[in-house]
C-alpha cells in the first residue's frame, strides 16, 4: 500500500470555510457522471435572496437545500506536484443534502399584480411601462429551473409580449376561448388539426386580438406542431368552465344550473367534456340543511398560503373536516409527489373513519 505525506497547503488559513460539498442524489449523480466522460458542461443554478431558503435548480427540476452535519469532520485534500505528497485545503463538518423540491412560482402572482392584459390594454400599456417584469428577471429571482418556470407561466397564463411577463386576465381569456371555439365551428376547421395561421389571422382581423397573445394562448390548450394545433379539449373546457365559476366566489351558485350555464358555453360538439371533476382544487360543494340541493363556489388553491401550516389553517377554517379524495387536489401545488402529500396529512390531521369512509380533522383545533 502507497505511503503519502500530509501537507496543510500554503494557502490553507485563506481557504478555511470555503468549501461545501453536496450529496448528490441518484439522479442528479448519473447526470454529471454522463456529462464528465462525455466531456459536456452541465450547470447547476443556486437561487435564493437573504430571506428565503437557498435551491439549488436543474434543468428540469428544483432541490431544497439543508445542511447536515457529520460525526467525523472530511479533509479536502488534493494532489501535489511532488510525488507521494497531499496538500489538505479545508476540513467540512457539515454536507448539503439536496431533496426535490416544489418550485416556489408563487411570487409570480405578487411580482406581477397590476400588469394584467386585457382588452382595454392600449389604457394599460403606458402604465406596464413604468413597471415592467421581464421574463428574464423571473429566471433570476424565481426559485424553480427553466422547465419548470416555462410550465408555471403556462400554467398561471401568463404572456411573454416582448419579453415582458403579462398575465392575462381571466375574462379575456374565457373571451379568446370561446371565440376559437366558434371559430373551429363556423370554419368546419377540425380542432385536432386546426391551423395556427388561420385562427390567428381571423381573431386579429375580425376582433383586433394580437396574432402573438393567440398563438400563445393556442400554445397554452393543446400542442403545436408545424403550424397546426392539437387543441387540448379537457384544459379548454376546464378554463372556461372556470371564467364561469369565478362569478360565484361570493355567492354560491346552484350546482346544475352551473353545469347547465358551462355547457351552452362549450356547445354541443364539446358537451361531453363538461365535467366538475375537471375544476378539482377550484371550488366547494355544499348543500342546504334538509335540502338535497347542491351549490358550488370559486375557491381556488391558487389563492392559498404556501406555507404548510398556514394552508391546512385556511383549509380547516374553511371547513372542520375532509375526505380524502377532497382534499388532495388543494395539496398537489405544495407536496412533490403523493408520498409527500401524505407525510403532510400525517403531521397537520388526524383520520377518523366512519361509515362515509375517512376523513381528516385538524390536529390543531381553529375557530371560524
Amino acid at each position: 500500500m502507497p505511503e503519502y505525506n500530509l501537507n496543510f497547503s500554503s494557502h490553507s488559513l485563506d481557504e478555511t470555510g470555503s468549501f461545501k460539498l453536496l450529496e448528490l442524489p441518484p439522479e442528479l449523480n448519473s447526470i454529471v457522471e454522463s456529462a464528465l466522460n462525455q466531456s459536456e458542461n452541465y450547470t447547476f443554478t443556486v437561487k435564493g435572496n437573504s430571506s428565503e431558503d437557498a435551491v439549488l435548480c436543474t434543468k428540469d427540476k428544483t432541490y431544497s437545500m439543508r445542511s447536515v452535519g457529520l460525526s467525523n469532520s472530511v479533509l479536502i485534500i488534493t494532489g501535489s506536484t511532488v510525488e507521494n505528497k497531499i496538500e489538505i485545503h479545508d476540513q467540512v463538518s457539515e454536507i448539503i443534502e439536496l431533496m426535490p423540491a416544489v418550485p416556489k412560482l408563487h411570487k409570480l402572482r405578487s411580482l406581477l399584480r397590476g400588469m394584467e392584459y386585457g382588452e382595454d390594454e392600449e389604457t394599460q400599456q403606458s402604465r406596464t411601462r413604468e413597471k415592467a417584469f421581464t421574463l428574464n428577471d423571473a429566471k433570476s429571482v424565481i426559485q424553480a429551473s427553466d422547465e419548470e418556470l416555462s410550465n408555471g407561466l403556462k400554467q398561471q397564463r401568463i404572456l411573454v409580449i416582448d419579453g415582458e411577463l403579462r398575465p392575462i386576465s381571466s375574462s379575456y381569456l374565457s373571451h379568446i376561448l370561446e371565440l376559437i371555439l366558434n371559430l373551429l365551428i363556423s370554419m368546419s376547421i377540425p380542432h385536432s388539426a386546426a391551423s395556427v395561421d388561420d385562427i390567428t389571422s381571423v381573431l386579429a382581423d375580425e376582433y383586433e386580438i394580437s396574432r402573438s397573445v393567440s398563438a400563445q394562448v393556442m400554445s397554452w390548450f393543446g400542442d403545436i406542431h408545424e403550424g397546426t394545433w392539437n387543441m387540448n379539449v379537457i384544459s379548454v373546457t376546464k378554463e372556461i368552465g372556470l371564467g364561469i365559476l369565478r362569478e360565484s366566489k361570493h355567492n354560491p351558485i346552484e350546482k346544475q344550473a352551473f353545469l347547465e350555464r358551462w355547457k351552452s358555453h362549450m356547445g354541443d360538439t364539446f358537451l361531453s367534456s363538461v365535467s366538475l371533476k375537471t375544476l378539482s382544487g377550484n371550488f366547494l360543494e355544499t348543500s342546504k340543511f334538509g335540502d338535497n340541493t347542491s351549490f358550488v363556489s370559486y375557491f381556488p388553491s391558487s389563492a392559498l398560503p404556501i406555507d404548510p401550516a398556514a394552508r391546512f389553517t385556511d383549509l380547516f377554517i374553511t371547513r372542520s373536516r375532509w375526505k380524502g379524495d377532497d382534499i388532495a387536489p388543494f395539496l398537489a401545488d405544495i407536496a412533490v409527489n403523493s408520498k409527500e402529500r401524505d407525510k403532510l396529512l400525517l403531521k397537520y390531521c388526524r383520520a377518523i373513519t366512519d361509515p362515509q369512509g375517512i376523513w381528516y380533522t385538524a390536529r390543531t383545533q381553529y375557530n371560524g
